[in-house]
C-alpha cells in the first residue's frame, strides 16, 4: 500500500503528478527529489514502483519478503539499505523489531516499511520542518531515518537497562529470587537482548560506509558528501547503543551465573538438612530394630526399667544429634 508519495525542491513539499515517470522527469527537471512511501506492499502494488524507478530485481525480493539483516548494497542504479526499527512495549516489558528498506537514487527515495513498529511519519514531518535539511536531497530522508532509528535504539537501551536492575534485585533479594519464574524472566530477557543486539550490530559497517570513515572501503554513490558528518555522528550514537547491549548482555549473563550458583547453594543446604534428619532418625530406628529381634537371651530383655531407659537413651542421642548438626548450621 503506498501510503504517501511526493515530490521535494529546495526543501519544500509539492504535490506532484500520480505516475512515477511524470513525478520522477519533473523532479528532476525542477532539482528536487521523489519520495514514496510503501508500508508491507504486496508484489502486485510494488511492480510499477519497479518498472519506474529501475530497481534490482535482488533487491526488490528482500524488500518484499522482509525478515533481512541491516545491511547496505549498492547497486548500478541505486543504493537499497535495511534498517530495523527496534521498539519497547511496555505493557510485556519486551521489545519487538521492524523492518524499514529504502531504495535511494539521484532523485528518488522510495521507502518500504514493514510491521507495526517502525512508522515513518514522524520523520517526514520532522524533515519537512526542517527545509534546510531536506534540501540536501534525498541523502536527507536517509540520514533522517537511520537517526531516528538509533535514537530509538537509545531509549530501548535505557528501558531495558531499568527491566535489568529489577530483575537483578530480585536475584539478590533475602529470598535469593527463588520464584520458580526467576530463571524463566532471565532466559526471557537474554533473548530480548540477543534480538536487539541483532538489529543493532549489523547495522555498524553500513553507517561506517555512509560516513565515508573507512579508508579501505570505496565510497559510497548517490550520497551527497557534506552529508557525512551527519552519519559519522550517527555512527557514534549506534557505538554507544552496542556498548550498552554487550553490557547488558554481560550483566544478565553474570545474573544468570549467580542465579544459578544461588539454587545450587540452596538445594546443598536442603541435602544437608535432609542428610541430618535421615541421620537423627536412623539412631532410633537403629536401636528400636535391635530390640526388635527375637532373640531370648539379649541384654536386659527381662529388667524392668529397660523400655524407659532405651528411650531414654534415644532421646538423649537425639537432643546430642540436633545440637551437632545445629552447631554446624547444617539445621
Amino acid at each position: 500500500m503506498i501510503v504517501d508519495c511526493a515530490i521535494y525542491r529546495d526543501g519544500r513539499r509539492t504535490e506532484g503528478p500520480e505516475d512515477f515517470s511524470d513525478a520522477v522527469d519533473e523532479a528532476r527537471a525542477g532539482g528536487g527529489f521523489v519520495w514514496v512511501g510503501l508500508h508491507e506492499p504486496t508484489e502486485k502494488e510494488f511492480d510499477h514502483v519497479t518498472r519506474e524507478f529501475g530497481l534490482h530485481p535482488l533487491a526488490v525480493e528482500d524488500a518484499l519478503k522482509a525478515h533481512q539483516r541491516p545491511k547496505l548494497e549498492v547497486y548500478d542504479d541505486s543504493l537499497f539499505l535495511v534498517f530495523k526499527p527496534v521498539v519497547y512495549e511496555a505493557d510485556s516489558d519486551a521489545v519487538s523489531t521492524g523492518e524499514v528498506m529504502v531504495f535511494l537514487g539521484d532523485s528518488f527515495v522510495v521507502t518500504v516499511r514493514h510491521g507495526e513498529g517502525a512508522p515513518l511519519a514522524a520523520v517526514r514531518h520532522r524533515l519537512e520542518d526542517e527545509p534546510q535539511l531536506l534540501a540536501k536531497g534525498p541523502t536527507a530522508v536517509v540520514y533522517a531515518i537511520a537517526d531516528a532509528t538509533v535514537d530509538h535504539y537509545l531509549d530501548v537501551a535505557t528501558e531495558l537497562q531499568t527491566d535489568l536492575e529489577e530483575l537483578e534485585a530480585e536475584v539478590f533479594s533475602p529470598d535469593g529470587g527463588g520464584s520458580r519464574n526467576t530463571a524463566s524472566r532471565i532466559y526471557t530477557f537474554k533473548r530480548q537482548i540477543l534480538e536487539f543486539r541483532r538489529a543493532t550490530g549489523p547495522l555498524g559497517p553500513p553507517l561506517t560506509r555512509l560516513a565515508g570513515a573507512s579508508t579501505s572501503v570505496p565510497g559510497v554513490p548517490f550520497v551527497n558528501e557534506r552529508a557525512r558528518p551527519f552519519f559519522r555522528d550517527v555512527s557514534d550514537h549506534l557505538t554507544r547503543v552496542n556498548e550498552s547491549v554487550e553490557g547488558l548482555d554481560r550483566l544478565v549473563t553474570d545474573i544468570l551465573s549467580a542465579h544459578l550458583a544461588q539454587m545450587s547453594v540452596r538445594q546443598n543446604d536442603d541435602m544437608r538438612k535432609i542428610s541430618a534428619w535421615a541421620a537423627m532418625a536412623a539412631v532410633p530406628t537403629m536401636i528400636a530394630g535391635i530390640y526388635g529381634m527375637n532373640f531370648e537371651h539379649m541384654p536386659e530383655l527381662h529388667w524392668v526399667w529397660s523400655y524407659p531407659a532405651v528411650i531414654v537413651l534415644m532421646g538423649v542421642l537425639e537432643l546430642l544429634l540436633f545440637r551437632l548438626f545445629k552447631r554446624r548450621g547444617w539445621l
